[in-house]
């Protein structure tokens, strides 16, 4: 049985076992837990039906009065598709919702438990449509914990969430009494409430986490604009996989998106809904982008090797890892593969992730003639990696998934080598386009009208996604960065004033302010840290040194208790270990690589000991392009620190600093 089910009126339930309060007090234990073994999948293990059975007597014992039962109701396992777990049991009463984490055998209250419920009690919050308004109270109930005192505090947003209450099994009803006591709001409608819209935006870690365990993607996504954009072109690129299979052709597609759209995401979807080596449709995810290879891997991994020690199986990492790899592969082994291997891969649909940063004809052909000793290799990456798909003699399709103004390294190419490669060599191939490649940040140049102008050129619009799902707060926010970093000074102030709504972006001299800025805002286990560009090497005095590399997977998924990770704020993360990766809130040092200057930019690199203009074209691109991936990592806010110059050291002049300063301000960002 599915976690998710249609009950006999047609309404989405996301519970294993759900009642009214007082039926459920009538109601004898064992009916219930076969209840809870029926809606179960696969065989439960004894520890699960002890703890499920402890729970049943524990909230059996309620000594609530008659006239709050009465109407209240229970749920037992609520799913939280997002976070790929469920809460063990959820209390509608009133005009409250109280979720209990349960830790049988516990006597203490560790914080990865507090932070488990105080994210379940999160996600509805932010994502439950009818949960946003009402009073949540999240409860952890360790079963052999002494009572101790407790207190109702609401969280600074001062939105109706409670911090995380540490319960014995004795002061349940205590607290639900004095919850029901200290607030008050009209009461909740529980029907309405079950029939709620569920709305997530899941970071691209919980997303893969949740579709490469069984989710389908219309669970984990929101029903709004964005997520219909989202599910239309996943459809759109079956169709054309279909079509190719069906009529025997070759086919490149280039999806376009802002950034945050969910690129990245309509390629593990389809990768994981074409897992089975065996398909005619087997596909795999590539991407170049190590840091988010590795972190996905990782994630992935873990979650792999968690789930099946729940079901009573033992799986080794090493064993969960192979899996993991096959479905995400590092786009430059499989270029290597390939090199020796000179048959067609198994795969006959290949999800290249951020093609834009794919090398071009120079850059490749140097790393071949350096690294592979290939001195006569002439072929862009584009062109080599298309033609391991063309290899295969019935039909194959390439789909590219292109951000724009990512490029952020020396021999990123941009969408162009793509256009170029399939116009020199593959021009039998069918060509599916979004039309949002003619935008100035995809500029190709006249390769674009050429491929146009090709016989098999297709346009379709869905092969773009249009709104940013990153933040669930800010939709806009790429734009406003874009308009910031173009100068477009009276639309950014526009678009600000509406961000300010529910995204705060704040401006600070002070690193320190900063730092307790962003450890005020999170809850639960919300991830914040510090970012900065790679080339921002006069932060040091401020003890940040972007030479000194960080562990993007220690960084993304290390707890608060370790120093590498990023709820430390010592290691800083740059553009290359942060794109397509998030944060909740982030911290944002500008350095002096990147100067306001006048109506422009003014784009140095540090070298020995000065500053140094940066005259290339495309090298000021990817300044620009950093700080466009920094500015846009956060979900629910940032701060951004414009450190003070000092006049005493020519290497960090107050010139430096504070023009850019003034023109952050100046748009109307707070001041903190």
């Amino acid at each position: 049985m599915n976690d998710r089910q249609v009950d006999s009126v047609g309404s989405i339930r996301r519970w294993m076992y759900g009642e009214k309060l007082e039926n459920f007090l009538k109601q004898d234990p064992n009916s219930i837990l076969g209840e809870l073994l029926r809606q179960s999948v696969g065989d439960v293990e004894m520890t699960q039906r002890n703890a499920w059975d402890h729970q049943i007597c524990i909230m059996k014992s309620f000594s609530l009065p008659e006239n709050l039962v009465s109407g209240a109701r229970i749920y037992f396992e609520l799913t939280v598709p997002r976070l790929g777990r469920r809460a063990d049991v959820v209390l509608i009463i009133r005009h409250i919702m109280f979720i209990l984490e349960f830790k049988v055998g516990e006597s203490a209250f560790n914080r990865s438990a507090l932070d488990q419920v105080f994210n379940y009690a999160l996600d509805f919050k932010n994502f439950h449509e009818p949960s946003h308004d009402i009073n949540v109270i999240p409860i952890l109930v360790s079963t052999d914990a002494p009572e101790q005192p407790f207190q109702l505090n609401t969280t600074s947003r001062k939105d109706g969430l409670v911090f995380p209450i540490c319960s014995a099994p004795s002061q349940i009803t205590d607290i639900i009494q004095e919850g029901l006591i200290n607030f008050s709001a009209p009461s909740i409608d529980a029907t309405a409430w079950e029939q709620g819209r569920y709305m997530p935006t899941p970071t691209i870690v919980e997303a893969a986490r949740a579709l490469y365990s069984g989710h389908d993607v219309k669970e984990i996504f929101r029903s709004d604009a964005g997520a219909r954009n989202l599910t239309a072109t996943t459809q759109t690129v079956d169709t054309i996989i279909e079509k190719s299979r069906n009529h025997c052709r070759k086919a490149i597609c280039f999806i376009t998106g802002v950034p945050g759209a969910g690129k990245t995401l309509v390629g593990l979807d389809l990768a994981t809904r074409h897992l089975n080596p065996d398909s005619e449709t087997y596909s795999v995810f590539l991407s170049g982008n190590g840091p988010l290879v590795a972190v996905l891997r990782e994630a992935l991994t873990r979650d792999r090797v968690e789930k099946a020690s729940l079901t009573g199986m033992t799986i080794r990492k090493g064993e969960a890892k192979k899996e993991v790899e096959a479905f995400i592969q590092n786009v430059h082994h499989f270029r290597d593969e390939y090199l020796q291997d000179t048959g067609a891969p198994p795969e006959h649909v290949v999800l290249f992730d951020e093609a834009q940063r794919a090398w071009n004809l120079e850059q490749t052909s140097a790393f071949m003639r350096q690294k592979k000793g290939k001195s006569e290799f002439n072929q862009s990456e584009p062109e080599f990696l298309i033609s391991c798909l063309d290899r295969h003699e019935d039909w194959s399709v390439v789909v590219c998934l292109v951000g724009s103004g990512q490029e952020i390294n020396r021999g990123e190419g941009g969408i162009g080598e793509w256009f170029d490669a399939v116009l020199k060599r593959f021009q039998s191939w069918d060509i599916y386009l979004s039309p949002k490649l003619v935008e100035a940040e995809h500029s190709t140049g006249d390769k674009l009208q050429k491929v146009l102008d090709h016989k098999n050129t297709y346009v379709n619009e869905n092969l773009h996604l249009a709104t940013s799902m990153r933040s669930f707060r800010a939709e806009n926010l790429s734009r406003f960065i874009r308009e910031v970093l173009e100068f477009e000074i009276e639309s950014a102030k526009a678009t600000l004033a509406g961000l300010l709504v529910q995204y705060p972006i704040l401006l600070t001299r002070d690193l320190s302010r900063a730092k307790e800025w962003l450890r005020k805002q999170a809850r639960g286990s919300e991830r914040f840290g510090i970012v900065a560009s790679s080339q921002a090497e006069r932060l040091k005095p401020h003890a940040i040194d972007v030479r000194v590399k960080t562990d993007p997977v220690k960084w993304f998924l290390a707890g608060k208790d370790d120093t590498r990770s990023s709820f430390y704020l010592e290691d800083v993360a740059t553009e290359f270990q942060v794109q397509g990766l998030e944060l909740d809130w982030a911290c944002v040092v500008w350095d002096g690589d990147l100067r306001y200057s006048g109506d422009r930019w003014a784009h140095h690199q540090f070298r020995g000991s000065r500053w140094n203009r940066i005259n290339k074209l495309e090298r000021q691109r990817y300044l620009e392009n950093a700080y466009r991936v920094l500015l846009t990592r956060a979900r629910q806010g940032m701060v951004v620190v414009v450190p003070e110059g000092d006049d005493s050291d020519p290497t960090r002049s107050c010139d430096f600093y504070d023009p850019t300063y003034n023109y952050l301000e100046s748009l109307g960002l707070q001041l903190l």
